[in-house]
């Protein structure tokens, strides 16, 4: 907890990931706010509406999956929103993340179902992903939040948790996506309640662009109405060129690699996200 006198005082220009590593998605209160704005149908925020969703689970299945149900690991899975509707179409799916509300949502709701998914409370960074996986997916940008070398090693464990000619699925936040948010100006807003806090509070929010670590950083001070006490949060994200990305693929052991305009294959689609492109990667056969 800090104070105003700390904000006067705060870094003017953080480095990428020294501020925090990401927004703590984690913390039970907080994973609970998160929660309910995963099935907001006012905002793509968090979670996509519900419409899009099912567009989406019909271009991975008939296009990423080739029309077969396999075996799916759903790396930040959030409350399963995708994982139940494969699962729904006979895939069977583990869901990996580390919001501890999403995580009790998305295997409450399996059960209820009875659709045939597990749903895993972990840090991707530290968890071991298994194997014998045909495809593995990380969406929404997700994977953008890693410094690079973190990138690199969970593109590494998804190799080794696919099986030979099965595939991996990335959503990325393109680099000029990244650059325009750390390039954009300060803003604030306040709220009654809101993500950040149960109670009335004031967020001010300030954004950076790093061009030599090709990383932006959103830095979130939110100041309690009432007391004016003040919590710090920060949000980096790495920016990759195709080339990139490409070259960090293959370095974790992939081969063919194709790109699309996003998770419908659709460029009208793309227009709309702002800027979320789709990769699919192949682990070689042999």
């Amino acid at each position: 907890m800090k104070s105003l006198l700390d904000i006067v005082h705060r870094i003017p220009n953080p480095a990428p990931w020294t501020e925090g590593d990401n927004i703590p998605w984690n913390d039970p209160d907080f994973s609970e706010r998160m929660l309910a704005e995963h099935f907001s149908q006012e905002h793509d925020l968090a979670s996509r509406r519900s419409a899009t969703i099912d567009e989406h689970v019909e271009w991975i299945f008939s296009t990423v999956l080739d029309g077969r149900p396999g075996r799916l690991l759903d790396l930040g899975c959030g409350p399963g929103l995708y994982a139940h509707r494969l699962s729904a179409r006979g895939c069977e799916c583990v869901g990996m993340d580390f919001s501890p509300a999403s995580i009790r949502h998305a295997g409450e709701a399996a059960a209820a179902d009875d659709l045939p998914c597990r749903f895993v409370l972990a840090d991707l960074r530290d968890e071991a992903f298994g194997n014998g996986f045909d495809l593995v997916m990380m969406i929404y940008g997700q994977f953008n939040v890693f410094p690079r070398r973190r990138g690199i090693e969970i593109l590494t464990k998804a190799h080794a948790a696919i099986v030979p000619g099965g595939r991996l699925l990335l959503e990325m936040q393109s680099a000029k996506l990244v650059q325009r948010g750390g390039e954009s100006g300060p803003n604030w807003y306040s709220a009654p309640s809101g993500l950040f806090s149960d109670e009335p509070h004031l967020v001010l929010q300030e954004n950076f662009w790093d061009a030599e670590a090709a990383a932006s950083t959103a830095r979130f001070l939110v100041i309690d109405a009432q007391t004016a006490s003040v919590s710090s949060y920060a949000l980096s994200n790495e920016a990759y060129t195709e080339d990139e990305l490409n070259d960090a693929l293959h370095m974790a052991g992939f081969g063919e690699v194709e790109h699309f305009p996003s998770l419908t294959g659709s460029a009208a689609e793309a227009e709309a996200e702002a800027g979320l492109p789709v990769v699919v990667a192949r682990r070689p056969l042999r």
